[in-house]
């Protein structure tokens, strides 16, 4: 059965094996805050790498008792993200979360070729996941934080990370909408023509496991009435279960202005890594990372599980 919004999403996971969770320089309160509020509801188990002084006096001032916590104590931040490595690597972590270390860093570690977290030609990308509630269904997303303009070939990994992303959310055969400007097959524009070769390569089974069509405009994507309007018929029309967008400018937008205008709530993930991995922004709030910690779990459980 199919999880319809983050209540439903918590108390799944809560069900679940909990996943381990390390923490790459986990000194800063943000992080310390969303990681106590997962082992509260029993879905994590706490790992932190860094200033083992530094923690405990967080903690102390959170009233976080650290008990259970392993912390490895570590000098610098490339010893932090170093330990972190390793554990995934000794198989003593399933999930990687982004503490007090920048985005670049980070995302330059699951790069680091001798780390061999990403795959010979794999592609890392930003999955987001929205709980509008002007939507009937969790509503999945990319790339809004990580790919700035994605080819072809990214934009097909992308597709499978969405279809990963949402069939780890109980939707048995998830329909994605690549968007672009219209349905029309536009040959001086890029959005059109990819969205057409991915729509085809699902057809001829080159893309598994979802329902994907496109090019599709965003209002006959998740909007029934728009797509009658407009006479598109298809199956993803108006019930989306994922939205693959052209470029960042796109994606990232349209994260601000649910988050900001429509007070959705938020979720996101590293997806093409040998682990999920959680990358908050600064603006994010307490809930959205909590969200994205379950959402890593969530997705961490189906890999482990395939």
């Amino acid at each position: 059965m199919s999880i319809n919004n983050f209540t439903e999403l918590l108390e799944v996971v809560k069900k679940q094996p909990p996943k381990r969770v390390v923490a790459v320089n986990g000194v800063d309160v943000s992080t310390l805050e969303a990681m106590h509020d997962a082992v509260e509801l029993g879905f994590v188990i706490p790992i932190i790498t860094g200033d083992r002084t530094i923690i405990e006096e967080s903690c102390k001032k959170l009233g976080i008792d650290i008990s259970d916590y392993q912390i490895y104590d570590t000098k610098s931040i490339r010893e932090a993200i170093d330990k972190a490595v390793e554990l995934i690597h000794e198989d003593k972590a399933d999930v990687l979360m982004k503490g007090m270390v920048s985005t670049d860093k980070f995302m330059r570690a699951l790069l680091r070729k001798e780390n061999n977290l990403v795959p010979t030609k794999g592609t890392l990308s930003h999955v987001s996941v929205m709980d509008n509630p002007n939507y009937h269904k969790l509503l999945v997303f990319s790339d809004a934080a990580v790919l700035p303009y994605p080819d072809l070939k990214q934009k097909i990994l992308m597709t499978n990370y969405l279809i990963c992303a949402a069939k780890s959310l109980g939707v048995e055969q998830p329909k994605v909408a690549v968007i672009a400007p219209t349905e029309q097959i536009i040959i001086s524009i890029q959005s059109c023509m990819d969205g057409a070769t991915i729509a085809k390569m699902s057809e001829h089974g080159q893309i598994e496991g979802g329902l994907v069509d496109g090019p599709m405009a965003l209002d006959v994507a998740i909007n029934a009435e728009s797509a009658e309007v407009k006479g598109f018929t298809s199956p993803v029309a108006g019930d989306a279960d994922c939205l693959l967008f052209p470029n960042i400018d796109a994606a990232n937008v349209f994260y601000k202005t649910n988050s900001k205008l429509a007070k959705a709530e938020m979720s996101g993930i590293i997806a093409g890594a040998k682990v999920p991995a959680v990358v908050s922004s600064r603006g994010d709030s307490r809930k959205t990372k909590l969200n994205s910690v379950a959402l890593a779990s969530i997705v961490s459980y189906q890999i482990s599980n395939t």
